[in-house]
């Protein structure tokens, strides 16, 4: 259902359930309105499927400063200063499916705003005895011969090959 002038009002944060998190997302821009706006759309983003985020955090803003001469030689002395500014925000998801934050990030993505910068963090779970798995994976080609038969057959290969 299409409740019109939703944007208006702020997103609706669902619940968390079993607090596991599957993903962070940090956002940056040297405008802060245009990251205010961008946090916004991607809050109503995860309340329409459904995935639990936390509000947005603001991380400590990044200040470059430096001077520039005016001039060469003589005029030294008068130097002009600029800064800028980098303001951070960031959002942690929890107990979605990945598939869903998987579309959540493409469709953060795909309507990007220019200007703010975006990095995601994903954690996806492994199955039960993946570790197994993969020790049985990295130990296969150090494993020459299986049986006492392949020993023999192998022994006669060398034998017949140096004679």
């Amino acid at each position: 259902m299409v409740i019109h002038g939703r944007s208006l009002y702020p997103p609706l944060y669902h619940p968390r359930t079993h607090s596991v998190p599957v993903a962070q997302l940090q956002f940056r821009a040297y405008h802060p309105q245009l990251l205010e706006l961008y946090m916004h759309l991607v809050g109503h983003a995860a309340a329409a499927l459904g995935i639990p985020i936390s509000r947005p955090v603001y991380l400590p803003t990044q200040r470059s400063i430096w001077t520039v001469p005016r001039g060469p030689f003589v005029h030294k002395k008068s130097q002009e200063n600029f800064e800028r500014k980098v303001h951070k925000r960031a959002i942690k998801a929890w107990d979605a499916d990945p598939e869903v934050v998987d579309r959540w990030v493409r469709y953060i993505g795909r309507h990007a705003m220019p200007g703010v910068g975006l990095r995601v963090t994903q954690w996806k779970r492994a199955s039960l005895g993946i570790g197994q798995q993969m020790v049985d994976e990295a130990m296969a080609p150090t494993r020459l011969v299986s049986s006492a038969d392949d020993v023999k057959a192998l022994a006669k290969k060398i034998v017949q090959q140096e004679l």
